[in-house]
């Protein structure tokens, strides 16, 4: 029997959906170990939590990037008195342009923290996530449904995500691990600036959805056991074709629109 308190993992804590998720864990009861590398963010977000009467959460200032980080973490998380009953990867980011054009380390550098931190992180914890009964949340995104030129590798990470996380669904739900991956569509974030998408570029309206309605979604969804959760009516069905519409009609249809955004980055 463990004698470490369950928290809350949570990565990419210190903005957008991450930052939400950790209110939306703090509000149910969970306490909370934050991890970014921005640790002012952290800190400040620590102390709005800690405001509303909820115990402050930890705060490891981290990149994610590095190797070993789970080892990082793990150790951080001793030193605590803490271990995971819920791990939250969300940390992620996106760049927006052909793959032969853009950075090709900044590039590598994506997959890094899209694919490998988050697999390592997924498999690190498996003991204590069973022993509490807990769960995985993986961010993944619409994106993973599709091909994507004009934004070639976040699209192929983002399918990892998506396979990896259905499939340890499965694998982990005889521990009593609850699996699910979240899968939004357009979000007006820290990450679109960073992935160099303009609010014009994001997508139709309809589609749009905040950050404080992904993170209930994806709460809600990992709490029921769901394996896959796409927030929004809308996106719902459009996955839904996704399935069902011949692949080159998709390509073509996703060049396109990123032909579209690319146009927009300046407006």
């Amino acid at each position: 029997m463990s004698t470490l308190r369950p928290v809350a993992v949570i990565t990419g804590a210190s903005a957008g959906i991450g930052a939400a998720l950790a209110r939306v864990f703090a509000r149910d009861g969970h306490e909370l170990v934050l991890v970014a590398r921005r640790e002012d963010r952290l800190r400040a977000l620590a102390d709005e939590i800690a405001a509303t009467g909820a115990p402050r959460p930890v705060v490891i200032a981290a990149d994610l990037l590095k190797p070993g980080i789970a080892r990082v973490i793990g150790d951080a998380l001793a030193a605590h008195g803490v271990e995971p009953q819920f791990v939250v990867n969300n940390a992620g980011f996106g760049l927006v342009g052909a793959a032969s054009t853009l950075d090709h380390d900044e590039q590598l550098q994506m997959i890094d923290l899209n694919v490998r931190a988050l697999t390592e992180l997924s498999l690190a914890f498996v003991d204590s996530l069973a022993r509490h009964r807990g769960g995985l949340l993986n961010i993944g995104s619409m994106a993973g449904f599709l091909p994507g030129p004009g934004m070639a590798v976040y699209y192929a990470t983002k399918a990892y995500v998506l396979s990896f996380s259905e499939a340890l669904h499965s694998e982990l739900k005889p521990l009593g691990i609850r699996v699910t991956v979240l899968c939004p569509g357009p979000v007006p974030t820290e990450f679109a600036d960073r992935a160099g998408l303009s609010k014009n570029a994001l997508g139709p309206s309809f589609l749009i959805q905040s950050a404080d309605h992904v993170a209930e979604a994806g709460y809600r969804g990992l709490m029921d056991g769901r394996r896959t959760v796409v927030p929004g009516a809308i996106n719902k069905l459009i996955t839904f074709l996704i399935r069902v519409t011949p692949r080159s009609l998709i390509l073509s249809f996703v060049d396109y629109r990123q032909k579209r955004r690319r146009s927009a980055r300046s407006t």
